[in-house]
């Protein structure tokens, strides 16, 4: 096995926690199993997953992001298979033996292109997962569960509800669980509510593709991303019309994640309120291989500038064996080692990248140590501010305009290219100066002004 540089297995983790705003940031990737990819579960090998672990530490990652199949922890909607949940156990142990955090996804839910719903939730019998009474008593049960059996484990940073479950709520999806924004705010709500009943005071919370920032109708929406919970989550993927309007090294594309960051906290009402940028990869071929390193040393670099970020996971740990059929051929290389465990440019970069955090980490201990001083070492303090108009700040119906090719997205890249740095603030905040000075705003801008 090839590896990088990186601290010993056995190092031990950071606190468990994915909140603190100013703390350095952590790094860590989505966990890809190298043999049987998700389906590893059916034929669980702990021996398998201690390896796995073994080369992502070997990286100098500190946590990881971990998916149970739904179907197969809960098969039918009274039962939470307990053999699923002890190997879950056990695959977090293993992780706190090699010094890593871990998060958990629990309603896979969607996946690399493929859907996982309980036969419970379809054909003759169809429920809306989102709306009804039964299978939502079903899902909280099944989170109550996971997040119980790991709330005493240390290293057990939070329980995300599902991966990208808004997918189910409408378009594109071909048989959607329709629902209105206050039901999938409703819904969102009494789930986080069951897990922090479950297992108190660790991060949980929810998931959503961009069409959470990007689409006019989506009934989750960016007040829901970015309020619900204590942390906002981010997948940034440049597959989305990004890289294909801007090239691999265009400023929209390398700001991608910067962008989305920002983006969020146009909605928090709290200005301090972390995030965490739970997806980003580099996908080919509109990030090509041989490119694959420069994009995440670029990726990376931009979201550290941002304030109030907590962690970058990445996608993914190992790529897809080519065994497995009909994935989308992007989804087999998008791990930061092969299949075999071999480390790839983006995880030397990765590997590069965690030495500058665990030294900037040390170097802040060694300041409150040594001088009395609280305050770890400060990101970019963006004082230019792009004003958004995207209708209603609760339903966003024009959000669009947030989308690669419309008017604000295309603006903000711009004023990147040129070399400002922009927040985001909503139009009715735009003239609020107690608004802009608690958020370090000087000046603001709006999309008609940038050429």
């Amino acid at each position: 096995m090839t590896t990088s540089s990186g601290p010993h297995a056995a190092s031990p983790a950071p606190p468990a926690s994915l909140t603190d705003p100013d703390a350095v940031p952590r790094l860590g990737a989505n966990y890809t199993p190298s043999r049987g990819w998700f389906h590893h579960w059916l034929d669980f090998d702990l021996d398998d997953v201690r390896r796995d672990f073994d080369s992502l530490a070997e990286l100098g990652l500190d946590h990881l992001r971990v998916f149970a199949l739904w179907p197969v922890f809960q098969p039918n909607r009274s039962l939470v298979r307990p053999r699923a949940v002890e190997q879950l156990g056990r695959l977090v142990d293993a992780a706190a033996e090699r010094g890593l955090g871990v998060a958990v996804d629990a309603l896979q839910g969607h996946l690399s292109s493929f859907d996982f719903v309980p036969a419970w939730l379809r054909t003759w019998h169809r429920r809306n997962l989102f709306t009804d009474p039964e299978a939502i008593e079903g899902q909280a049960r099944y989170l109550g569960e996971l997040a119980g059996a790991l709330a005493d484990r240390p290293n057990f940073l939070g329980m995300t509800l599902g991966n990208e479950v808004n997918q189910f709520s409408g378009a594109p999806h071909p048989d959607p669980d329709r629902c209105t924004p206050k039901e999938a705010g409703d819904w969102l709500t009494r789930l986080l509510e069951v897990c922090e009943r479950a297992a108190p005071g660790r991060t949980h919370t929810h998931s959503e593709y961009d069409a959470v920032w990007f689409r006019d109708d989506h009934p989750f929406t960016p007040a829901h991303a970015a309020r619900l919970g204590p942390v906002t989550t981010i997948h940034a993927w440049v597959f989305n019309g990004t890289a294909q309007r801007h090239g691999r090294t265009g400023a929209a594309t390398v700001h991608h994640a910067e962008y989305l960051v920002e983006l969020s906290k146009a909605w928090a009402r709290d200005p301090r309120r972390p995030v965490w940028l739970q997806e980003v990869g580099a996908p080919a071929p509109l990030i090509p291989a041989e490119h694959a390193a420069e994009f995440t040393e670029a990726t990376i670099d931009n979201a550290l500038t941002c304030e109030g970020l907590t962690a970058i996971t990445w996608w993914c740990s190992h790529d897809v064996s080519r065994e497995l059929a009909d994935f989308p051929e992007l989804e087999y290389g998008l791990g930061l080692l092969t299949a075999e465990r071999e480390v790839k440019p983006a995880g030397r970069a990765m590997a590069r990248a965690a030495e500058r955090l665990r030294a900037e980490r040390a170097g802040a201990h060694r300041t409150r140590t040594d001088h009395g001083r609280t305050d770890p070492p400060r990101p970019l303090r963006r004082r230019t501010a792009l004003v958004l108009d995207a209708g209603d700040e609760e339903t966003a119906p024009r959000r669009s305009v947030c989308a690669p090719g419309g008017a604000f997205f295309e603006a903000w890249a711009r004023l990147a290219a040129g070399g400002t740095r922009a927040a985001v603030v909503l139009e009715r905040y735009a003239d609020d100066a107690e608004h802009l000075a608690g958020r370090g705003i000087e000046e603001v801008v709006r999309p008609s002004d940038v050429t």
